[in-house]
């Protein structure tokens, strides 16, 4: 019976430590970062809401760094910052994760060893970084018109985004880096956005959904996994409006014999205002909120520029997407120029059709109604106009 006892008591000891060592797991995140001494290193959880501070170490002369965490129960994604310099880290349970590096460099070049994840992601920013500089040299490319430069960067995104599903996303959807790569983003100009749509792509919706379901299998009830279903579910949404819209009867008077997509909106007195019959004038096409922070400051150059070239043939079509109708018409009483406002706010059509990201954001058409260059491609806006005039 003694004996038994014995044997009972350990058993329920070694129960009990393993229980208490599943509870206490923890993950290390550790390596060097060179040429950074005095530097603050970053360890931050990103989180689904954005960034999250965990930790932080000033560098030494060796740039030594150690962080450590509770082992997460499906993958999650931190990051190492100096600045706007970013490794970014996929932890999956108790991984002992190693990151060698020199500063300013650190974001591309860098070594990691302890997850195949991380070599993956790595791999991604990469990539993602070759898009850029190939994206950044169209908009720099002054021979480029507008259309040009639009067309042959859906033509890279398209390209990048069929060799990361095939590499990355359909030949492993449950794994960390398959997540990452949903949610990489790019910049046309200060504009920034998904490279995967999902809210305007079928085929993007299906990669968001392929990597939902087998995080379904893999990591049941995680919370990113139950993030991507919604993502898909709505994004099918989209498009089965979209394609509704799109197989309705196109009424002929809301075509445009120019080389615009027309907008037909109200003015603040109710008017209906279409932007086609511009066509003759120099237009400025301006997407604002006035409600926005730095909104009065822009009204006023727009205006100086209204009032040094609306003699010479320079009009102004500026679309307001504030949702308080009220504060946009008292806004816009005293302006000279045509101010409409879509009532869908930030979900303006018009504004989607042409690629708004951001606001404020303006267009330069000239005078047969065909668009000429957008903000992010103008370094000198008198310049530009004086040009079209």
């Amino acid at each position: 019976m003694k004996i038994k006892n014995i044997h009972l008591l350990a058993l329920v000891a070694m129960m009990t430590l393993a229980f208490g060592s599943c509870n206490n797991k923890k993950f290390n995140v550790s390596g060097n970062i060179s040429d950074a001494k005095d530097s603050t290193l970053y360890f931050e959880h990103m989180s689904l809401n954005g960034p999250v501070a965990i930790d932080s170490v000033k560098l030494g002369d060796d740039g030594a760094f150690h962080f450590d965490g509770k082992s997460p129960e499906a993958p999650e994604f931190y990051r190492l910052r100096i600045a706007g310099q970013v490794v970014n880290i996929a932890v999956d349970s108790t991984e002992n994760i190693t990151v060698k590096a020199a500063y300013p460099t650190m974001a591309y070049q860098y070594e990691v060893v302890g997850s195949d994840d991380c070599k993956r992601i790595k791999e991604l920013a990469v990539r993602q970084m070759y898009l850029q500089g190939r994206i950044n040299a169209l908009l720099q490319n002054s021979t480029l018109g507008l259309e040009a430069v639009q067309d042959s960067t859906a033509k890279l995104l398209e390209q990048y985004k069929a060799g990361v599903k095939a590499d990355y996303i359909y030949k492993e959807p449950m794994k960390a880096s398959s997540y990452f790569a949903l949610f990489q983003t790019f910049l046309f100009g200060n504009m920034g956005a998904l490279i995967f749509n999902p809210r305007s792509s079928e085929e993007d919706v299906k990669a968001f959904a392929a990597v939902a379901t087998s995080w379904d299998t893999y990591y049941p009830n995680a919370e990113r996994g139950l993030n991507l279903h919604n993502i898909a579910i709505e994004g099918m949404k989209n498009i089965r409006i979209v394609k509704a819209e799109q197989s309705q009867k196109l009424d002929p008077s809301k075509v445009s014999y120019a080389g615009i997509i027309d907008i037909s909106l109200p003015d603040s007195k109710g008017t209906v205002r279409r932007l086609s019959e511009l066509k003759g004038q120099v237009v400025l096409l301006d997407f604002h909120v006035f409600a926005q922070d730095g909104s009065t400051e822009r009204i006023m150059g727009l205006r100086d520029l209204y009032n040094k070239y609306h003699a010479r043939g320079l009009e102004i079509y500026q679309v307001s997407l504030d949702s308080d109708e009220h504060f946009w018409k008292t806004k816009t009483e005293a302006l000279p120029w045509v101010c409409v406002r879509d009532e869908n706010g930030l979900e303006s059509q018009p504004a989607a059709q042409y690629n708004v990201q951001s606001v404020p954001t303006f267009f330069l058409i000239d005078r047969n109604s065909t668009l000429d260059k957008r903000d992010v491609q103008i370094k000198d806006l008198d310049a530009e106009i004086q040009s079209l005039l």
